[in-house]
């Protein structure tokens, strides 16, 4: 059974940093590209980053992440961490990690291409 659960959020002041973490179980993580999104409130989801396992590469949507965002993974672990620096309030939302199976370079920032969900974790920033 495919699981993916969300950790490390929480509330930050501007300019501050969080790594969130999504832990992966029930499917071989190489074989399967991770997605990050988010969704502020009043909002709709929107694509922050997807990476591919396989491969090791990382894609970003520069208009949300701007350089201030990076994605790594901890093979023995079975986990894929979303470090965001320079937080500002408009990064405030709900941060899902989701899980497609990997096909050749495709990686998708379409929430609608990714079956399998974790419950999310919330990011406010504020002072």
């Amino acid at each position: 059974q495919v699981q993916l659960v969300e950790s490390g959020g929480g509330l930050v002041q501007p300019g501050g940093s969080l790594k969130l973490s999504c832990v992966t179980s029930g499917f071989t993580l190489d074989d399967y590209v991770i997605g990050w999104f988010r969704q502020a409130p009043g909002k709709q989801r929107e694509g922050v980053a997807c990476f591919s396992v396989r491969d090791g590469d990382t894609y970003y949507e520069d208009r949300v992440v701007k350089g201030r965002f990076a994605v790594s993974r901890d093979n023995a672990e079975n986990t894929v961490y979303l470090q965001m620096n320079s937080l500002e309030p408009e990064d405030t939302a709900v941060y899902y990690c989701a899980a497609d199976r990997s096909v050749g370079y495709y990686c998708p920032f379409s929430d609608f291409e990714y079956p399998f969900w974790g419950q999310g974790t919330q990011v406010t920033v504020s002072s």
